[in-house]
Parts: C-alpha cells; sequence; structure tokens
C-alpha cells in the first residue's frame, strides 16, 4: 500500500527484472507534473515520494514505460482498493480523514424501474431514460421527479438510486421518482445547446410528464451535464423548480484557457459570459452547486454562484474535499441533495 505521511504520500512499484524504463504518477490532484516521474532504487523498486494534496481521497493510476518504446496505465498492484470510472478502473487511496458516506452501508426496499426511450422533434435521435421509482408509490400518485443527465452513470458510479432509496426509507426524502437520461453525443448536446436545452424542456420533460403524475421537477448533473441543466432552465423558465449542479463546466474565458480547445468551447463561454454579466433573471429557483476545493472547475463554479445569487437564486455552494469524480460527487448527495428537494417542496 502507499504510504500516507503527514506531509508527504509515497508510492512504490516492484520492477525486480528491470523491465521498465519509467515510471509516472496518473492523477487529478493538481500535482506539478515535473513531481511524478518515479526514481528506481538499486533493488529495482520504483519510488514516488509526493507533496500530499488536499483532498481525502486520491484516485489513481501508474503509467509504465516499457524498455521497447510504448507505455500502458495500469492500476497499483500494491494497493487493492479500485473504483469505478467513466474511463475504466482506477487504485484508491484514502486518507486517515476520509469516511464513506453512512447510507452507502444501508439495505432499503429497492424502487421499481423501467426503460423508455424519449423523443423530441429537437432532436434526430432517441434519448434512453430509465425510469426509477419509489418502492410502493402508487403508479397513479403525483410525486417529484428528478430528471437526472448522464443519469445511468450516475446511477452505476455514484449509487443515485441507491441513495434516494435509503433517504425515502429513513422518510428523509417523500416518495419520488427519477428519470436517469443517458447522454447521446454529450459534448455537443450537452454544451449549451439551444436545440438541446428546447428539446429536454418541451420534449422531453413534457414526454415524462405524460408518463407518470409529475408534481416539481428538478434537474440534476454533473460536468457537461450540471451546465446543461441550467442552459435550459435559463432559456425555459418553468421547466425546473430546482437544480443540483455538480462540478459543471461554466467555462470562462479568462478563467478557462485550459479548455479553449474544446469544440463547444466558445458556445459555453458565451452562455456563462451572458449570465455572470445578467443583472436580472427569467426566473430564479433554488439551487445547490457541489465542487470540488481544488479542481480546476472551482473557480468557474464560485463566480456562477456569486452571479446566481445576485440574480435572487436561492444558491449554495459546497466545496469538498475531493475533485470531478462520481465518488466525489457521490459524498455530497447527503445532506445537500435532501436539502434542496426539501426547499423546492416547501
Amino acid at each position: 500500500m502507499p504510504e500516507v505521511l503527514p506531509r508527504q504520500l509515497v508510492f512504490r512499484l516492484s520492477d525486480p527484472e528491470r523491465r521498465l524504463a519509467g515510471v509516472r504518477l496518473q492523477q487529478d490532484v493538481r500535482l506539478p507534473g515535473e513531481q511524478l516521474g518515479f526514481t528506481r532504487s538499486e533493488d529495482g523498486t520504483w519510488e514516488l515520494r509526493v507533496p500530499r494534496p488536499g483532498v481525502d481521497r486520491m484516485e489513481y493510476s501508474f503509467e509504465l514505460q516499457h524498455e521497447g518504446g510504448g507505455s500502458e496505465w495500469v492500476t497499483d498492484p500494491a494497493n487493492p482498493a479500485r473504483t469505478r470510472g467513466a474511463f475504466g478502473d482506477k487504485s484508491v487511496l484514502e486518507m486517515p480523514e476520509y469516511a464513506p458516506p453512512v447510507w452507502l452501508a444501508a439495505h432499503p426496499p429497492r424502487g421499481p424501474r423501467r426503460e423508455l426511450a424519449l423523443t423530441s422533434q429537437s432532436l434526430a435521435h432517441d434519448v434512453p431514460c430509465v425510469l426509477w421509482a419509489a418502492e410502493g408509490l402508487d403508479d397513479a400518485a403525483e410525486a417529484p421527479l428528478l430528471v437526472v443527465h448522464d443519469g445511468p452513470e450516475y446511477d452505476a458510479l455514484a449509487s443515485l438510486t441507491l441513495f434516494l432509496d435509503a433517504m425515502v426509507a429513513d422518510a428523509r426524502l417523500p416518495p419520488l421518482r427519477a428519470a436517469l437520461l443517458a447522454p447521446v453525443d454529450r459534448n455537443d448536446t450537452y454544451a449549451a445547446s439551444s436545440a438541446y436545452g428546447r428539446a429536454l424542456a418541451l420534449g422531453l420533460v413534457p414526454r415524462l410528464r405524460r408518463e407518470v403524475p409529475t408534481g416539481p421537477v428538478l434537474g440534476m448533473g454533473a460536468s457537461l451535464g450540471g451546465l446543461a441543466m441550467l442552459h435550459a432552465q435559463r432559456a425555459h423558465p418553468g421547466t425546473f423548480a430546482g437544480l443540483y449542479l455538480q462540478s459543471s463546466s461554466f467555462f470562462h474565458r479568462y478563467l478557462d484557457g485550459q479548455e479553449s480547445g474544446f469544440d463547444g468551447f466558445a458556445r459555453i463561454a458565451a452562455f456563462v459570459d451572458g449570465v455572470t454579466r445578467s443583472t436580472t433573471t427569467p426566473e430564479a429557483v433554488p439551487v445547490v452547486l457541489t465542487c470540488g476545493q481544488i479542481e480546476e472547475n472551482v473557480d468557474n463554479n464560485r463566480l456562477m454562484t456569486s452571479a446566481l445569487q445576485a440574480q435572487g437564486y436561492d444558491t449554495r455552494l459546497v466545496e469538498n474535499r475531493d475533485v470531478h469524480t462520481y465518488v466525489g460527487w457521490r459524498d455530497t448527495f447527503d445532506p445537500n441533495l435532501v436539502d434542496l428537494v426539501q426547499r423546492v417542496l416547501v
């Protein structure tokens, strides 16, 4: 296992046959690139000492550089702790301060789910959806609806419906439903696309309302999915009664130059600039934003929080000691998502 020292982390990789030309640490916790190369000792063990980053848990992998050329990314063979991610498994190092959410160990009654294909005249493709409902919720009963971008990944990688099941079982949330929307070409449709925003507000959400009796509708998303939710709410007042936005990609011309090569950057930056410069809003709704304290998006999320608050949104920013990961997003659900639903229902 890696060593966690008061000010350092120590990683080691055994290579007694000296097959490797080099090893580098792959991470997203803002460690400088020049500090990530391992040093090989006389017995063939590769070792790296880095400053302890400002997070309570760290996802990482090793880049193995082969003598004959080429490289590959692998998990740490000395560390059995793993986490699934959108781009494969990573090793996990938990600091002494970290504790997983209590609800992860719960065994609540699990709610039923069914698959739908949602259509809209504004989109050339169907949007796959998994419609979840709290256990025991009558099909004819009206209930709040949580519409979630990247919903199937949220469920698989952040245990979203387990959380909802647990909160309903504990009576911290009322019986509700969630529409887990799968992305289709997310780098385009979630990047402040007017066509997608129109489809979401005027096609997908109304279809869901026809499918099940629906009270207030809340929107949820992370990264580009969070950006797309705010974009739709601004363009189509009355669609969402509240928003839960995590590490949203509120790319700003001056704060996020490193993202300027992304195809949707100009469109996103224009939208963000319009929101942050506006002095009014068509409809202010309760909003929770969450973001890692040291991730690249934190400054643009702070800027967006201030802008929305100035326009009358009941906006709260939660910064946690993680970065741009599904587990980091999961760890903020309680109590923040519960509080948002309760504020909307008051």
